[in-house]
């Protein structure tokens, strides 16, 4: 059986009939209890020293939102791009419902979805972010036995970075105070540029560019 978008008394879901798929920020409150967030690479990552007001980021590869639920609930403004319309009707559903939440209703305040290419908005000279987060899947992911069933459906719309030169030439054309790419703790460089400097945790790492403003 295909894989087909699905609504019920939880909310919509991906399934083929056998797994299924939900965005789902509520798994992720205890996370967001400040205390935690500190600890949190990416939001260490996404920090902009002497910054005045809410940093503006922009996920440019948004999935179903995780990483950008915590960089709304650090207080960062966040715009979500996902092209892919089945993630998109997804990610858009878990914002919903957590809007109507009492513990998630104001960090979704800080997130904005938008169905569209990334790279075509970075390339416009529209974007104004002060921070671009990048997390393209890769081919290491899809052969990790670590990968839930579950996100296999995902992997299945969602495929493996083919054009991270593009993507991050973007990012740099748009002319932010800083990149920071998601990657595999061991994995090589996007694109095969050199951050400036990286975080890394068990799993992954932040590498992160920085520019002078």
């Amino acid at each position: 059986m295909a894989a087909e978008l699905v609504r019920d008394e939880f909310g919509l879901k991906l399934t083929d009939g056998e797994r299924e798929l939900r965005g789902d920020f509520g798994s992720m409150k205890k996370r967001l209890k400040q205390a935690n967030l500190e600890r949190e690479l990416l939001v260490k990552a996404a920090r902009i020293k002497n910054s005045e007001g809410p940093v503006r980021v922009i996920d440019a590869t948004a999935g179903l939102g995780e990483d950008s639920l915590l960089l709304a609930a650090a207080g960062f403004k966040v715009k979500m791009f996902e092209y892919d319309t089945t993630i998109f009707s997804l990610l858009s559903d878990a914002v919903e419902r957590a809007s109507e939440d009492e513990e998630l209703k104001d960090i979704v305040k800080n997130m904005e979805v938008i169905n569209g290419d990334s790279i075509e908005y970075l390339q416009s000279g529209e974007c104004e972010a002060d921070v671009i987060f990048l997390d393209p899947m890769f081919p290491e992911r899809q052969k990790s036995a670590a990968v839930k069933k579950k996100f296999q459906l995902l992997q299945q719309l969602e495929r493996p970075c083919g054009n991270e030169e593009e993507l991050l030439s973007a990012a740099f054309n748009a002319k932010p105070k800083k990149i920071v790419i998601k990657r595999p703790v061991k994995g090589p460089c996007l694109g095969g540029k050199k951050p400036d400097y990286s975080l890394s945790g068990k799993a992954v790492r932040y590498d992160c560019f920085v520019f002078a403003k």
